[in-house]
């Protein structure tokens, strides 16, 4: 089954691991076979991995993009993943967290980024809390 993406003018994406940029108009672009390929707003930077769960997908990504480098990223994704769900309450983030393995563990390294994403507001809203109730310690008066 052909993938079809239609890109803005200058979007950029990746694909195997090659940085591609439209041109200056709309275009459409048809895969035909089977690559990694994800668009510039799901690639994240290293430096952007600050948190548990971009750490997760930070590895879970490169395992994606870099499957000669696979059995490194999938050591750190390990690592991650069992920190997290040893810190965490929550069915539905539990069950993502699931969610996330069974896909690596099948090899759909998309399919897992999907449910990573599904982690981030999860996690948000635990860091947001976390900062207001330190903001609002009576140490920071």
């Amino acid at each position: 089954m052909a993938l079809k993406l239609t890109l803005k003018p200058g979007e950029k994406f990746v694909i195997n691991g090659a940085v591609v940029v439209n041109g200056d108009r709309r275009s459409n672009l048809i895969i035909q076979n089977q690559v990694s390929i994800l668009r510039e707003k799901d690639v994240m930077l290293p430096e952007d991995a600050s948190t548990p769960v971009k750490r997760i997908y930070f590895a879970v990504m490169m395992m994606y993009l870099e499957p000669e480098s696979q059995s490194n990223w999938h050591t750190e994704f390990t690592k991650r993943i069992t920190e997290f769900m040893n810190v965490i309450r929550g069915e539905e983030a539990l069950q993502n967290c699931i969610a996330v393995i069974e896909a690596v563990n099948k090899g759909e390294h998309y399919a897992a980024l999907v449910h990573c994403r599904k982690l981030l507001p999860f996690e948000k809203e635990r860091l947001d809390y976390v900062s207001s109730e330190l903001s609002d310690s009576p140490e920071n008066d």
